[in-house]
């Protein structure tokens, strides 16, 4: 199966939230490459086919100040996005050539998952059957190692197992020196490496060496020349190196580069410095580009194999534009995350808010990401799990409820979100959240020894939201930026299905009569909630609250744990009413505004046991993607009748997604 999707914005380079670059337009050659947050990060692509130059990437000029004829863009025939790579195929000039950009985010391989090395790879073939001479061209900028281009960088360049290294960093070295939201990374290593031939040929120096390639001129020391440190702005300093291809033909003939960052440290947790999970056994970065390299044919053909069984499984669930959905997510709800081990040595999944508030291990983050990892590795739920764990059971916590988060990214150390004043907080919301997780969890390993070690927080939390769970208090929920409601139904719903997990957690460890209590206190929270909720052919926004409605997004456990507390009926009748109200782009959240949330979207139309109708409630949601003019990455919070952004982007909880595939393969 072939995408047909229209990505506002194409993934390339997805390891974590500081080294992630993306396409942000239709073709390789419209713009230059951008990191997620929307800052330029360039790379430039350039071929030279019978002495006439192309572009396939990027352009030559980076800031014009005089004209310059920008050499003419090979045809973009087409971009084909996996959850791995992102395949573009270009022609010009009776060449055809391919760039895959690969990063091999395998969750079931923790190692792989971390190393902060990604692929572009080059395959350069005739195509109209004759022998063409062709030369090419590839750079990456000093942007991608700095948050501003005012700051300085200084670089090297080393040969490693037979190897080029080409190395920028930033001047000031600062580790983890600051936390927030539209932020870039300004320390650590950026790398270029490529492998040694006689065909290949690397160079660090000014923006300028484009042009000499273009004119077919020889790039030669004193094009390279540069004052060290220098501003990034100042000459728009690049990482490059040329291919002599030879003369072309059929047989196609390829070489592959690799981009990796090395941070130095990763993550402030609580007060200590922690290294990337990479870097656990002392593995250097000319040891991880190494690896990189020699495992290349490898790994590729591991990554073949999982998009195609992705991709397999996800047209069985939901449907050709749901694989395309699925496809556009994975990479990105994994770069929103870093990888790495706590002081004891446990794994420590990271997220970062993204384009939101820049917050570290959000609770209400963590809860939509959860099925992508709950189908592929549980261990990294209990990764995101821990540092709230952590947070509450210290005695900085001041409150009986779960947390928001633990810090602004990459800082942990307690939670910053509404300055920790009660009116800001979320406790159903987070306690909900976090007995669901613990509960899916241990349901997806068939072992409740993770809740067991946080029993005391979890039934603390149990027992708030038995308390203060059926009709909550005039309180935020994860969709914040609609304000504070009282009566909240659809929190409602998450408080009883985070009692039904503690109740099946609790059957796990073979505690039967406490989970009977806790399982009929659900159920009878349950029927009490139908008795308020409904409002004939669909339930309110709030209880009390006649005339309204609202997603009921929560309602999808239930059916994931097969507890059927809300029966058959509730389900049926919301999706019927969900479809009634849809708008081009998809359906509202709720009846107060015509914006949506992708994961919600998706959240509600797995309600349906009726695949035509899932595929019917997600079809809006693809259309949004393939239309809107907002060309960033995948976008959660979007309007419903104009399709334009509302807010966030790049982040992690399109990883919600896959709760469809995660409702047809089951937990466990």
């Amino acid at each position: 199966m072939e995408t047909t999707l229209r990505a506002p914005a194409v993934p390339l380079v997805t390891v974590d939230p500081y080294f992630s670059v993306w396409s942000m337009a239709d073709r390789l050659t419209d713009d230059f490459t951008r990191h997620w947050t929307g800052k330029r990060h360039a790379m430039t692509g350039l071929i030279l086919i019978d002495g006439k130059p192309w572009r396939f990437a990027g352009k030559v000029e980076p800031n014009a100040e005089q004209y310059y004829t920008e050499p003419q863009p090979m045809t973009q025939k087409r971009v084909r996005v996996t959850p791995l790579s992102s395949i573009y195929e270009f022609e010009a000039a009776g060449v055809r050539l391919q760039v895959r950009f690969t990063t091999p985010l395998l969750l079931d391989d923790l190692d792989l998952l971390s190393r902060p090395a990604s692929y572009a790879a080059f395959t350069v073939g005739s195509a109209d059957g004759k022998p063409h001479r062709v030369q090419l061209y590839y750079d990456v900028s000093a942007e991608w190692c700095v948050d501003t281009s005012g700051q300085q960088v200084v670089w090297r360049e080393d040969e490693a197992d037979g190897r080029h290294i080409l190395q920028f960093s930033h001047h000031e070295q600062q580790v983890l020196n600051r936390s927030g939201d539209d932020h870039r990374i300004d320390w650590g290593q950026f790398y270029l490496a490529v492998g040694k031939s006689p065909a290949v040929r690397t160079y660090i120096g000014p923006a300028d060496i484009r042009k000499r390639f273009v004119r077919g001129e020889e790039i030669d020391a004193a094009a390279c020349r540069m004052e060290m440190p220098q501003a990034v702005r100042d000459r728009q300093p690049v990482l490059a190196f040329t291919w002599d291809c030879g003369e072309v033909g059929a047989d196609a003939v390829s070489n592959t580069a690799v981009l990796a960052y090395d941070d130095l440290y990763a993550i402030e947790y609580f007060g200590e410095k922690l290294k990337a999970y990479w870097k656990r056994g002392g593995l250097s970065a000319f040891g991880m580009i190494a690896a990189a390299f020699d495992e290349y044919e490898g790994i590729l053909e591991r990554c073949d194999a999982f998009d195609r069984q992705l991709m397999e499984d996800a047209v069985r669930a939901g449907g050709e534009k749901y694989a395309d959905l699925l496809a556009l997510a994975y990479r990105q709800a994994i770069a929103a995350h870093k990888l790495v081990l706590d002081p004891e040595g446990r794994v420590l999944f990271m997220s970062k808010e993204c384009f939101s508030n820049g917050c570290i291990a959000t609770v209400d983050v963590s809860y939509p990401s959860v099925p992508l990892f709950l189908l592929y590795n549980p261990e990294l739920v209990k990764g995101m799990m821990r540092p709230i764990f952590k947070y509450s059971a210290g005695d900085a916590w001041p409150f009986d409820f779960a947390p928001h988060d633990v810090g602004q990214y990459p800082l942990a150390g307690g939670q910053v979100y509404g300055d920790n004043k009660l009116e800001a907080q979320m406790p159903v919301e987070e306690c909900g959240n976090m007995l669901i997780m613990a509960a899916a969890v241990t349901l997806a390993e068939r072992d409740a020894s993770f809740a067991e070690e946080h029993w005391g927080l979890l039934s603390k939390w149990a027992e708030y939201l038995l308390k203060h769970g059926l009709d909550p208090e005039h309180q935020l929920c994860t969709d914040d930026f609609a304000g504070h409601l009282a009566r909240n139904a659809n929190l409602s719903v998450k408080a009883i299905m985070g009692l039904a997990g503690y109740a099946l957690m609790l059957e796990r460890m073979g505690r039967a009569g406490e989970a009977e209590r806790w399982r009929m206190a659900a159920g009878n929270m349950a029927e009490r909630w139908k008795e308020m909720a409904s409002e004939g052919d669909h339930t309110r926004l709030a209880f009390g609250a006649d005339n309204t409605w609202s997603l009921k997004y929560n309602l999808v456990w239930d059916l994931i744990f097969g507890t059927r507390l809300f029966g058959d009926e509730v389900p049926r009748t919301e999706t019927a009413w969900y479809l009634a109200r849809s708008n081009r782009y998809g359906t509202p959240l709720d009846n107060r505004a015509a914006y949506t949330k992708a994961d919600w979207v998706v959240w509600a139309a797995s309600l349906s046991s009726d695949k035509a109708v899932f595929e019917r409630l997600i079809e809006p949601l693809w259309r949004m993607l393939n239309e809107t003019p907002d060309r960033v990455p995948f976008t959660d919070w979007y309007d419903t009748v104009t399709s334009r952004q509302v807010g966030f982007q790049h982040r992690s909880v399109v990883g919600g997604i896959f709760i469809q595939l995660l409702k047809e393969k089951g937990l466990g």
